[in-house]
């Protein structure tokens, strides 16, 4: 089939672009502007232009558009038009998953890693909403066998044809999308559940210990013992044992890493012996964006980190603390940018609380992510922190600078500085 992308300079997007192409169909995108994916798309013989532009409908058999394009969007208009099938992203995961062995991860908090750890461990085809180091890509084409991270934040775990269904956690997020209705929403973690052949889960979930399911249940508090962390090169390694399985060791810091292996692990278990097993998980380098070490040297440390919520901000928290400690660092500088008004709002007083063990607190704006302005005291909420304000951070040779209104007003050169968030931080972390 022809396919074309709207948005396809997404994570999202472009791994089921990418997947497509090489399940043999010819796949063309669009987006807003140029960016790292869509130049490593063009790269790999996908057509991309920017910005939008109605000229590339065409022909094509169907058009996807990603979650963020609205009806307005001029290539949509034409491809209706047209009378091209015109479906969002949700809508398109049958046609890219309906006939594949999908191993498929949902949760509020984890998914991204657990699904990482199970496509090194399978050593199969991958779809994730993050960069694996391994690959250093979103995807990876391998064969019929695909560890997928699915999303609830939409509803479209639901369409993933899951053979097996992995659910970290079932915390309530993105409730916008089920009308705030916890019934809904959990109705939602069920469906999937239920709809897979093999389900593993974490029973210690406030939700999932409640269910009545056949299923793989962990739990951590019992299955998981003997945690242990090192460094080995300044990079950071979790071991532990997992029920009379023995000890795994996995990239990466901190409890929920040994949670997020154990259930990619016993998902593995369906598929290949202990011993590969074992083995594979050693191909795991962690995925970009998730205690991602861009800047190493004996006294300095840059972290970058996607924690967007206070229950992810408090876990890397304690990771950085682990770190701090091997490193014999005693400094923590955390810059925050927040994401969204509406999570911001919403889990305000848990994120007053998620910082604490922090040497100091710099709030950047917030990443609004589309969403109208709302007015947030960060000064008053905050205060316990006496954060610092500024416009946004500069990495500058090996310093990590506070810029407030284009002028640099603090610089770091010490210590670790971690940034949390989903928005632009990223960039701003890094040498340009």
């Amino acid at each position: 089939m022809n396919i074309h992308f709207i948005g396809i300079g997404g994570i999202g997007l472009s791994a089921l672009g990418r997947f497509l192409k090489h399940d043999g169909h010819f796949v063309s995108g669009s987006d807003m502007k140029s960016s790292p994916i869509t130049q490593q798309l063009e790269q790999e013989g996908i057509k991309v232009i920017t910005p939008h532009n109605a000229s590339i409908i065409d022909n094509q058999d169907i058009v996807i558009y990603s979650a963020a394009v609205k009806q307005n969007n001029v290539e949509v208009i034409k491809a209706l038009k047209n009378g091209i099938k015109t479906i969002p992203r949700k809508e398109a995961l049958p046609i890219v998953l309906g006939d594949k062995k999908n191993y498929c991860v949902a949760g509020a908090h984890g998914k991204s890693t657990t699904t990482a750890i199970l496509a090194s461990i399978l050593k199969s085809s991958t779809l994730i909403g993050a960069i694996s180091k391994e690959f250093d890509s979103n995807f990876r084409y391998v064969d019929d066998l695909v560890a997928f991270e699915a999303d609830e934040s939409d509803g479209s775990f639901l369409l993933s044809n899951p053979y097996c269904a992995i659910v970290t956690n079932a915390e309530p997020e993105h409730m916008e999308y089920y009308n705030y209705d916890l019934k809904r929403f959990y109705h939602a973690y069920e469906s999937f559940l239920k709809i897979a052949k093999i389900r593993v889960i974490n029973a210690e979930d406030e939700f999932l210990s409640t269910l009545d399911i056949d299923a793989i249940k962990l739990h951590p508090s019992v299955d998981i013992t003997e945690v242990s962390y090192t460094l080995k090169n300044g990079e950071p390694y979790t071991k532990f044992h997992l029920k009379d399985l023995g000890e795994f060791e996995v990239w990466g810091f901190g409890y929920h890493i040994a949670i997020d292996a154990s259930l990619a692990i016993l998902a593995a278990l369906n598929e290949l012996p202990l011993v590969e097993i074992k083995e594979n998980i050693k191909n795991y380098k962690g995925i970009k964006k998730r205690f991602d070490i861009v800047h190493k040297s004996e006294q300095f440390v840059v972290i970058d980190d996607y924690a967007h919520h206070p229950t992810e901000v408090a876990a890397t928290m304690k990771s950085v603390s682990l770190y701090s400690n091997l490193k014999n660092m005693e400094k923590i500088v955390v810059v925050w940018q927040p994401h969204k008004y509406s999570r911001t709002v919403s889990n305000l007083e848990e994120f007053k609380k998620c910082f604490n063990g922090c040497d100091a607190l710099v709030i950047l704006p917030v990443y609004s992510a589309g969403e109208e302005k709302v007015e947030i005291d960060f000064e008053k909420e905050f205060a316990s922190y006496n954060p610092i304000f500024v416009d946004k951070v500069e990495a500058v040779d090996k310093e990590i600078h506070l810029i407030k209104d284009e002028k640099v007003v603090y610089k770091y050169s010490d210590g670790i500085v971690l940034g949390v968030g989903a928005g632009d931080i990223t960039y701003q972390l890094r040498k340009k």
